[in-house]
């Protein structure tokens, strides 16, 4: 490089450097402005992210490793989220890992702190609130390493997903229940044909035989049974929701006496139940089942509310209401109500939670489903009643249920038992897949002075209805059938025999098969197991119904 040449001249010398000077602070000044620009930019940038940081829905932090353990950012969400505040980690190293993180699940953290984990990863986990509340949460993790790819910190974002968690436990609950209500359906289906037998047969020997025959007495006995296994059916369908509703006029004083045996089973020996029943009871016009369903689901909470044992009382009375009646769930038509009434000592509820009780999957048993009273509070709202419950913590809780009064031309349910057959003399096509259930209808049928006409399934009905030259009155079927239904058996036979009515039977129906049909009196439903004298009425009430 050329060595460079200054003036001799002082003068010149003086006005060479002056030059040179301003041409270097300008040089300075224009970086000057760069710097400020750049750092201005930086700061805009630095409180842009910080903002975001800081207002975000999720909780953000930064924990350093190296040179020294701890948090250098933690945003505010951190204390509308459990409780803790950023300075409160800040001067906590191990609050995170040790109180925060919930003792079962802090080795995923140490797999984290230690850089055993990918680089980039997602966990779900556990966070315990600073009142101990446990929260779920998934939290995205970062590992930040330096040029030497040393750990050297931790950047999360930790997002509350306990909403979520729920929703997702809640639906698994609901598939389990869905599938034991299957099987419930399924079970109660077959038991329902088996007792059709038991009990059909049972009664018609009854007829047979005088009081004083030696066999009477057993007879009685096993058609008893049989009423009480029929009982059971009715709660695993109610249970399972394949029930046809069936409302009729009904005596709660009847429901809670049949239902007190297996009621005082369920409680067990350390709880004591009471019953008082007023005489005279009005009567309600509701679907027995769904009454019965109501009873167990507030029996059962009120058992499960009495760890220790105590006392449960069940009370009916008439009572009248008005629109001011205090306390109630829901606006009501005043007028006469039937009341029955649960009460328990057990731990009662907080009005907090007295507030939510009827919402469904909302539950305080670490084994419920949350589905037991807001299926109480549906049932009791589709017969036109309300609920009124008052509670106390330690104090126990009381349910009072309203069913409207049963309208006065309305006559109390017959005691099937007691039903006299009816009888007549048209022609009746009956269709039952099931060998046994055929023969019984078959025999009833025919005692009752009918010509029957019987058929196995579908296939073997319609070929008999083309064949046989007179009038067919009424066709008797099982709805669930293999290969054709009875509906299906029943759209097409309506081709061949226009005129034909219908009866359908069956051990239980889902809704989605019945949702388009209306059982009116020309097209009759029997709600398997039923007995000689409700087969017979009901097929007298089907044909003595308008032409079609």
């Amino acid at each position: 490089m050329a060595a460079r040449s200054f003036p001799h001249n002082p003068d010149d010398m003086i006005r060479l450097l002056e030059q040179e000077l301003a041409d270097t602070n300008r040089e300075v000044l224009a970086l000057t402005l760069e710097l400020d620009k750049r750092v201005e930019e930086l700061r805009a940038a630095e409180q842009r992210y910080r903002r975001l940081a800081e207002n975000a829905p999720d909780v953000i932090l930064r924990y350093e490793l190296h040179p020294k353990r701890g948090y250098t950012f933690v945003n505010p969400r951190v204390t509308d989220l459990i409780g803790y505040t950023p300075e409160e980690y800040y001067a906590n190293p191990d609050l995170g890992s040790q109180k925060v993180v919930h003792p079962d699940d802090r080795p995923l953290i140490e797999e984290v702190l230690q850089g055993r984990g990918s680089e980039v990863g997602t966990h779900t986990l556990r966070w315990v609130s600073k009142s101990g509340q446990i929260l779920w949460i998934e939290q995205h993790y970062v590992l930040v390493r330096d040029s030497h790819g040393r750990l050297v910190a931790i950047e999360c974002i930790a997002r509350d997903i306990t909403s979520r968690k729920r929703l997702e436990e809640q639906f698994l609950q609901s598939q389990k229940m869905e599938a034991i209500g299957r099987l419930a359906g399924g079970v109660a289906h077959d038991f329902n044909n088996l007792l059709t037998v038991i009990n059909g047969y049972s009664e018609q020997a009854l007829i047979e035989l005088s009081e004083s025959h030696p066999l009477h007495e057993d007879i009685t006995e096993i058609r008893n049974a049989g009423e009480r296994a029929a009982s059971l059916t009715r709660q695993l369908l109610a249970f399972s929701r394949r029930q046809m509703l069936q409302p009729e006029v009904l005596d709660l004083n009847v429901i809670v006496a049949d239902m007190e045996r297996m009621l005082r089973r369920l409680l067990g020996e350390d709880v004591v139940l009471s019953t008082v029943p007023q005489s005279g009871l009005d009567f309600v016009y509701a679907d027995r089942g769904q009454i019965e369903q109501v009873i167990m689901n507030l029996v059962v909470n009120a058992r499960d509310a009495m760890p220790k044992g105590g006392r449960l009382t069940i009370e009916t009375c008439n009572v009248a209401l008005s629109s001011e009646y205090p306390g109630l769930r829901h606006e009501i038509v005043p007028g006469d109500y039937v009341m029955l009434a649960v009460s328990d000592t057990g731990m009662g509820m907080d009005q907090a939670t007295q507030a939510r009780i009827f919402e469904p999957f909302f539950t305080t048993k670490s084994h419920g489903t949350g589905l037991g009273l807001s299926t109480v509070f549906g049932i009791v709202q589709q017969s036109g009643g309300t609920v009124w419950v008052y509670s106390e913590p330690g104090k126990g809780t009381t349910f009072k249920i309203y069913f409207p009064k049963a309208a006065e031309s309305r006559q109390a349910t017959t005691d099937r038992r007691t039903m006299r057959m009816r009888t007549g003399s048209e022609t009746i096509l009956l269709v039952e897949d099931e060998d046994g259930v055929r023969k019984l209808i078959h025999s009833v049928l025919e005692a009752a002075g009918y010509t029957v006409l019987e058929a196995r399934n579908g296939a073997d009905a319609l070929a008999l209805c083309e064949i046989h030259p007179y009038p067919i009155h009424l066709m008797v079927t099982d709805m669930v059938m293999p290969n054709m239904s009875g509906r299906d058996l029943a759209n097409r036979l309506a081709a061949v025999r226009p005129e034909i009515k219908l009866l359908f039977m069956s051990g239980y129906t889902d809704h989605a098969m019945v949702e388009h049909w209306s059982f009116d009196p020309e097209t009759g439903f029997l709600q398997k197991p039923f007995s000689p004298s409700a087969l017979t009425n009901k097929v007298r009430e089907v044909l003595d119904s308008r032409p079609k």
